[in-house]
């Protein structure tokens, strides 16, 4: 099915050509045709499927249908991360650009007087996460009694964050759902997101694709099983072997991608880490390096495996196995994004193998594994250098200088 089948206004055509999109993805073709009549839609779809462009596209194509006199917040987006707010709201402003709408993202970490006084100026879209909203609502910064449509993206990761709580807070503050069109997509509906599902949404309509398998046909997917002290000699001689052009290399721990990024450095591979205790001035600005092409390698835990949409991702290595089975399917799904191919490789140590089995079950299918030939090992990296744990107390912290010791004076 291309856009120009489904009767849109031209403004929002205008934005779906500009951003390249002709013919509809697995998920916006089923999910299209039921929320542009105003049906409620809960899809899952394998990550990576175009699940932002479908719900907006609807969200837009309500807006537009039904004028409202401007100043009141008319549509709200909720997201887990502050990342995936800021993805949403870029694909926003891209998709509804030539339609008149003002769009404000609302998440922590910054900004928080500007982004309160545009709330106050009055917009028409807000993208956000649950506890900076919640803030400005307490402060009676903005209401959302006007609101026509409410989405909630990847819901299975407010559980996982623990923001159930604080999005039934939300909800309570909306009209009623039968007033309003709820739309609910992530890469997975568990029990548990049926069951807000049912309670918050208006007769749901359930939209399923990619049939029983959670990992896109277009990812090759390849496990290595080695020891603890193989798995930087191997992953370094990938690196230099294999033509990765832009990689996201994941990990469990912020120490460990700390010491993962001191061992790049040390071998002359630029990296970036990024994680959740990174100041989220500095987070945008990786992530923007890495879109852009300025940062070929970057290293984070899974708080950049959700919703990111970066294009030409050509492979993601799970340098540690999730420990959540979900998560591995997230993290993966950050290449092949609507209909590209890309590779994932994981390392499997003596601790990661143990998640092995569960994710396996997870996905439905066995990983292939690959055993490396000896050649891939590098045998002559540099080790990370060593932080001293102490300053000696005879040297200065600001010049390094031994510092001079005085006499005591007497009293």
């Amino acid at each position: 099915m291309r856009f120009d089948e489904l009767n849109l206004p031209e403004c929002l055509l205008q934005g779906i050509a500009g951003a390249g999109y002709e013919q509809c993805t697995p998920i916006q073709e089923q999910s299209l045709p039921l929320t542009l009549i105003g049906k409620d839609v809960a899809g899952r779809g394998q990550t990576g499927t175009g699940k932002t462009a479908a719900f907006l596209i609807a969200l837009f194509n309500r807006l537009l249908t039904n004028p409202a006199a401007a100043g009141q917040p008319r549509a709200l987006i909720l997201a887990p991360t502050r990342e995936l707010a800021v993805q949403i709201e870029h694909d926003a402003l891209l998709l509804g650009g030539a339609c008149g709408f003002s769009i404000q993202a609302v998440y922590g970490g910054v900004d928080y007087n500007r982004q309160r006084e545009a709330l106050r100026a009055g917009v028409d879209v807000i993208v956000a996460t649950p506890g900076r909203l919640i803030d400005y609502l307490k402060q009676k910064v903005c209401t959302l009694k006007a609101i026509e449509v409410l989405v909630i993206d990847e819901a299975d990761r407010m559980f996982d964050l623990g923001f159930i709580a604080d999005l039934r807070y939300i909800l309570r503050l909306l009209p009623p759902f039968d007033k309003r069109q709820n739309l609910l997509f992530s890469a997975t509906l568990n029990q548990r997101v049926m069951e807000l599902a049912y309670e918050f949404m208006n007769e749901p309509v359930k939209v399923t694709v990619g049939g029983e398998h959670l990992t896109a046909d277009n990812i090759e997917e390849v496990l290595y099983h080695v020891s603890s002290q193989e798995k930087f000699p191997l992953l370094l001689g990938l690196l230099r072997t294999e033509d990765m052009k832009r990689v996201m290399i994941f990990v469990n721990t912020k120490r460990e991608g700390e010491r993962l990024q001191a061992l790049m450095t040390a071998n002359n591979c630029s990296s970036r880490f990024l994680s959740g205790d990174v100041a989220q001035e500095k987070r945008l600005r990786i992530m923007r390096q890495f879109k852009e092409g300025r940062l070929s390698i970057l290293i984070a835990t899974d708080v950049a495996s959700r919703g990111l949409h970066i294009d030409d991702v050509s492979h993601v290595i799970n340098y540690d196995l999730p420990e959540d089975c979900e998560d591995y399917v997230h993290r993966i799904g950050r290449t092949a994004r609507v209909g590209a191919t890309g590779t994932a490789i994981s390392l499997a140590d003596e601790n990661g193998v143990l998640s092995l089995e569960a994710i396996e079950a997870y996905i439905g299918h066995p990983i292939p594994t690959v055993w490396a030939e000896d050649s891939l090992f590098v045998t002559d990296f540099k080790p990370a250098p060593q932080k001293s744990r102490n300053h000696p107390q005879n040297v200065s912290h600001r010049t390094g200088r031994p510092i001079k010791k005085r006499g005591s004076r007497r009293r």
